[in-house]
């Protein structure tokens, strides 16, 4: 992985654990599907700001640790995850100039592919599944961005990761 090679990427793996940790916080099941998707949006944060760093190998890998931490199907996240980085890299430096709202809603259609591909796949097993599953996620997701933007981009340039 091109992920260590260089200053901060230390710090890199250290948001993606913490994202990782956040995503696995065990809530009340009333609160389980508001949740938002940490991980994704921390590895879509790292994606836009250092895109030869962190790409979809590294996508690939953070998914099939989330598969193995939710008990999913294998592949399930490391599919969406790697899906959804490979399009923020086609992208990234529109959405990287756009203000913050747009942002947002660039991260909401990111955020519906990904849930959705989830979804498709959840449904494919037969386990149950419902709008409510794609839907939700993405707006909270959404929600959360300008957080997730601020706090990783005062660390990057805290610690001078280029």
């Amino acid at each position: 992985m091109n992920l260590l090679k260089k200053q901060g990427g230390k710090i890199v793996i250290l948001t993606i654990i913490i994202a990782l940790l956040l995503s696995e916080l065990p809530l009340p099941p009333a609160m389980a599907p508001y949740q938002p998707e940490w991980v994704i949006l921390v590895l879509i944060y790292w994606a836009m700001a250092l895109p030869e760093r962190v790409g979809v190998g590294v996508a690939w890998f953070i998914g099939l640790l989330v598969d193995v931490l939710r008990d999913t199907l294998l592949g399930q996240y490391a599919l969406a995850f790697a899906l959804t980085i490979f399009i923020v890299l086609r992208i990234y430096q529109r959405i990287r100039n756009f203000p913050l709202r747009q942002q947002m809603i660039s991260i909401f259609i990111l955020m519906l592919i990904h849930s959705a591909l989830v979804v498709w796949i959840k449904a494919l097993t037969g386990a149950p599944v419902g709008i409510s599953m794609i839907i939700t996620p993405s707006v909270l997701s959404a929600l959360f961005w300008p957080l997730i933007y601020f706090i990783l981009r005062n660390i990057r340039r805290t610690y001078h990761i280029n």
